[in-house]
């Protein structure tokens, strides 16, 4: 084998991208233009297939949860209009109940259906368990949800600290990717530099669940202890310990 070759190998071991096409003249190989149109197939599907809540509030369960919309009323509009999938219907922010809290976990479907099948349940009764100490809010599921509908919820619910996992944009590689949004003192307009994210959670070679749950309690209790999210609060979750 030679260097090159060995080269190429070791980088593919660390994504599952597509790196090149097998050598060789000609057109693409069969095989590589199906692999392809099956990957832009799941990832239209990963956009436009409904979240199934019955299961994400399953695999919550016994915590409480409530199902909400946002002001998007389709998948269309969703997607034509970011505003409106930032904002909460009126009806729904009304059942919200009043706190104080100290933390409000919101789960969106953002882009991803599948990131939320695959990984917002357990992902959020593994959060539950973590913050066992805290005074958490019922989780909120939003239908047609963005990032900065937290803000409208938290402030709703009198938390100090949002939580966001929403589905991230999917890709050809990765279809099922997570991401995770903290915001403290939310409130509408929050700017995204005032949150903290923690990206690319899933079992594809993407951040393992125990280790999104690592980073993501190590910033909660880290914006408790200093009052600041987003650029004010650095990740060192890797070699700063956890606060007891």
């Amino acid at each position: 084998m030679s260097e090159l070759e060995e080269a190429f190998r070791a980088l593919k071991r660390l994504t599952p991208s597509r790196l090149r096409l097998e050598p060789g003249a000609g057109a693409a190989p069969l095989s590589a233009v199906l692999d392809f149109q099956a990957s832009h197939a799941s990832a239209r599907d990963a956009i436009t297939m409904p979240v199934d809540w019955a299961g994400v509030t399953r695999a919550i369960a016994p915590a409480e949860a409530i199902a909400v919309h946002s002001r998007a009323d389709s998948r269309e509009v969703y997607i034509r209009r970011p505003d409106l999938g930032r904002r909460l219907r009126e009806a729904d922010l009304a059942r919200l109940p009043k706190g104080p809290f100290d933390l409000a976990i919101v789960v969106a479907d953002g882009l991803s259906a599948h990131a939320v099948n695959d990984n917002g349940g357990a992902l959020v009764a593994a959060l539950l368990a973590a913050f066992a100490d805290l005074n958490v809010a019922p989780v909120v599921l939003v239908e047609q949800g963005r990032v900065g509908i937290g803000d409208e919820v938290g402030a709703a619910l009198g938390a100090d600290l949002v939580l966001v996992l929403v589905g991230e944009r999917p890709g050809l590689s990765v279809t099922n990717s997570l991401g995770a949004y903290l915001t403290r003192s939310p409130k509408v307009g929050t700017p995204d530099s005032a949150r903290n994210c923690v990206s690319n959670i899933h079992g594809k070679g993407g951040l393992s669940l125990a280790d999104a749950t690592h980073k993501i309690n190590w910033l909660v209790r880290y914006a408790r202890k200093l009052g600041v999210t987003g650029v004010g609060l650095k990740d060192l979750s890797d070699t700063v310990p956890l606060l007891d």
